[in-house]
């Protein structure tokens, strides 16, 4: 019979969660291993400290510490700067990150969002697209490249199911990492205690996109990743699949300056775009919620009529590792947000209470507020239509249809640089769907020197793989 470790019981006892054990006697052997195990994971003298600060809100900046980032806009004809971060890939010093924990609720896909169909021609997933621009780097370069795919408990078995089904999609197994994101349990709002999901678990939800970089540091996987010589951490989001991954210009920028962090971002197209807007407050690059920013700034203009703060984050960024070591450890660590939620729970008698208002604090760490703590750090203009195409929503903008067509511009502007003649609509975007394999060509130049400039495109095009 498995019985309370006294160590553990003496810590509850301390920090007054013995209800957490309630109905220990009525659970099996299983359900009591399983929530030994839950409550070991868990920090409550950092939870006693959250709860504690509860009222202490995040404070925003005034008005006059706001001011405008410096965007620099790189010249695709740099080439010292592109060799430099090509040169950084072929030393393998480079990982790529995605940051994959959610389902596609939102699309009415039950299942994570990485295996969401997306490819305009294919069908190919998002998942599958991504790996493949990764695949296609290594043979560019000649070197292996880290894939770290974080999850979270909602997806991570069927994410890694996924990946084996489809062979990693063609990626060695020992240079794919999963990793799941940390969650964090939920408190009463009223006493602090830990609510219950159910008389064997905890009430746990996931920690906030910067998670990833804690889950990072806390599944030993970074300093695994530095002790093999990586030096920088090409970190984005899974619903983006146009984004240039790793991209040697903005890589090679970012070392050259010696960055600790190194930002993408795309021109807004209102003041009241849904997107971080990257700021500068006392100096410091920072990214300010869209919801956050005082409307008065996100009005305002310049002379010419140019949004003053018209700097969009798509969550593409470039990490060097170890700022990320120094930021995710110790009192360096990025602290957590308080969020009041409605929370379901089992009241002492074990019946399941759906609350009608707010009753609950959920804790979440966010990736922007690493920015700030970075001592050199460049801001980068990336343009929406070729790197920016998030699939967020079911219908409308952002949505399966919206971003399949956003795929095939993007592969309609490659065959127009290359000399091909495309269909287009009266609105400029492409007549039919077309997509290229990034292992055929992962850039405009590099299909250029591959494609026949008399390929006559009038049905749906697919310009596939090769070893």
């Amino acid at each position: 019979m498995v019985r309370v470790p006294e160590d553990l019981s003496r810590m509850l006892r301390d920090f007054s969660q013995e209800h957490v054990l309630a109905w220990w006697d009525r659970l099996s052997t299983p359900e009591r291993t399983g929530l030994v195990e839950q409550l070991r994971a868990i920090d409550l003298q950092q939870l006693a400290r959250l709860y504690d600060s509860r009222d202490k809100t995040c404070r925003l900046p005034s008005d006059d510490e706001i001011q405008p980032i410096r965007v620099r806009r790189l010249r695709p004809d740099d080439l010292n700067t592109r060799r430099r971060g090509e040169q950084s890939l072929r030393n393998g010093e480079v990982a790529v990150l995605v940051v994959a924990g959610g389902q596609g609720s939102r699309l009415g896909f039950d299942q994570p969002k990485g295996m969401f169909p997306i490819g305009p021609v294919t069908n190919k997933s998002l998942f599958q697209i991504h790996a493949e621009k990764v695949l296609a780097l290594s043979r560019r370069f000649h070197v292996v490249i880290p894939f770290l795919v974080m999850t979270s408990s909602a997806t991570h078995a069927e994410t890694v199911q996924f990946f084996s089904e489809n062979n990693l999609f063609g990626l060695p197994s020992s240079e794919v990492y999963f990793f799941g994101q940390g969650t964090m349990p939920a408190l009463d709002m009223s006493s602090g205690k830990l609510l219950m999901q159910s008389p064997s678990r905890l009430f746990t939800s996931p920690n906030g996109h910067g998670g990833t970089l804690t889950a990072l540091a806390d599944s030993g996987l970074l300093d695994r990743l530095r002790d093999r010589g990586v030096r920088q951490i090409f970190y984005f989001q899974v619903d983006n699949p146009l984004v240039k991954v790793a991209d040697p210009l903005f890589l090679g920028h970012h070392v050259a300056i010696n960055a600790e962090a190194s930002s993408k971002v795309v021109r807004k197209e209102s003041p009241t775009d849904k997107l971080g807007n990257m700021v500068l407050v006392n100096g410091r690059c920072t990214i300010i919620e869209y919801s956050d920013l005082p409307e008065k700034l996100a009005q305002m203009r310049d002379r010419v009529g140019n949004l003053r703060f018209a700097s969009g984050s798509p969550a593409i960024h470039i990490f060097s590792v170890d700022f990320l070591r120094r930021v995710t450890r110790g009192d360096s660590r990025i602290p957590f947000h308080t969020a009041r939620k409605k929370v379901p729970y089992i009241d002492a008698n074990g019946q399941l209470v759906q609350p009608s208002q707010e009753n609950a604090l959920k804790f979440e760490l966010f990736v922007f507020d690493v920015l700030p703590l970075a001592d050199r750090w460049s801001v980068v203009e990336t343009q929406r239509r070729e790197e920016f195409v998030p699939l967020k929503n079911a219908n409308g903008p952002d949505s399966p249809v919206a971003v399949r067509q956003a795929i095939s511009d993007v592969a309609g502007d490659w065959l127009e640089k290359a000399g091909v003649r495309v269909p287009r609509t009266p609105d400029g975007a492409l007549a039919v769907p077309i997509e290229i394999s990034p292992s055929y060509a992962l850039d405009a130049e590099e299909l250029a020197s591959k494609v026949d400039r008399n390929l006559k495109v009038n049905c749906p095009l697919y310009l596939g793989d090769t070893a």
